[in-house]
């Protein structure tokens, strides 16, 4: 018999929590790199449009296009932007249009999002270069060029 075998039956079934997993944030300063290819994509976006550049986690240099008014980002299969990971919430981060660029906001996610290392706890505006991060995933956010905004 074993130890688990010994702990009464129905064990198999039970479910046990393990607490919250944390996403670790080192406080290093990684400078995000946009390569040659990403300048010309991000030079090329329509007016009013975003990209988002991975830097870190999942597939390095994969890009997210922000051009919808709402963007949901999370685990689900049924999100706008797709991160596959335990560190990302089913629904954890959504991307607003504003008439500045984009915002974002967490969704209710168990590990929050970060913009540029701070956690963020209402919607927060988007500049070009900001680091966003989204479970394991570290992003470089990059506005359209061809797009004015009032706050620059």
């Amino acid at each position: 018999m074993s130890d688990l075998d010994s702990l009464g039956q129905g064990f198999g079934d039970a479910t046990m929590s393990i607490g919250r997993i944390t996403v670790p944030v080192d406080d290093t300063v990684h400078h995000l790199m946009v390569t040659s290819e990403d300048a010309a994509a991000v030079a090329a976006l329509p007016p009013g449009s975003a990209l988002l550049i991975v830097q870190r986690g999942g597939m390095g240099g994969e890009r997210f296009l922000l051009h919808a008014d709402k963007v949901l980002s999370g685990r689900s299969v049924k999100a706008d932007i797709f991160l596959d990971d335990v560190t990302v919430s089913r629904k954890h981060a959504e991307f607003r249009k504003t008439p500045d660029g984009y915002s974002i906001r967490d969704v209710g996610s168990l590990n929050g999002t970060y913009v540029n290392k701070e956690r963020i706890e209402n919607e927060v505006p988007l500049r070009s270069g900001a680091e966003v991060q989204i479970g394991k995933f570290r992003m470089s956010y990059q506005a359209s060029p061809n797009t004015t905004s009032a706050s620059e």
